[in-house]
């Protein structure tokens, strides 16, 4: 799955009222990516870990634990990709979701929720990016 597939996907699965959790999100991505092709799952997984990734950076993060960053920095993948090259561009624009702590955790679970309707079986992934919370050394390393 490549970059806009990844994002035309989010947008096409996107609830049009509220969804504070992202729960509705998270359903229906899993009911569209759960109808196969298994390598559509995969693909999404590994956009999605890219694009947290991105985020996993000291100037979005520094002053939220590990779970509420990555749960903040779910929810600015959540809200589509011209919200998230936004918040890329300006780092201010992150705040509103980590003052809010507008969470997307539901999202983070699509890809195994999906991969097991389609397989029956638990996936124990690995993507070629890490999403926990500071595992972007680069991100993190000390401005000096």
């Amino acid at each position: 799955m490549d970059d806009n597939t990844f994002w035309q996907l989010i947008d096409a699965c996107r609830p049009a009222g509220p969804d504070p959790d992202g729960h509705g999100l998270a359903a229906a991505l899993t009911d569209r990516l759960g109808k196969g092709p298994v390598y559509a799952v995969v693909g999404f997984a590994e956009q999605l870990s890219w694009a947290l990734y991105r985020l996993d950076r000291r100037e979005y993060g520094e002053a939220l634990s590990g779970d509420g960053f990555l749960y903040t920095r779910a929810a600015v993948v959540a809200a589509g990709r011209a919200e998230y090259e936004d918040v890329l561009r300006d780092p201010r624009r992150f705040t509103p979701y980590a003052d809010g702590l507008v969470w997307a955790e539901a999202l983070l679970y699509v890809p195994d929720d999906a991969y097991e309707h389609l397989t029956g079986e638990e996936w124990h992934r690995r993507t070629r990016y890490s999403f926990e919370s500071y595992s972007n050394a680069a991100g993190w390393a000390d401005a000096r």
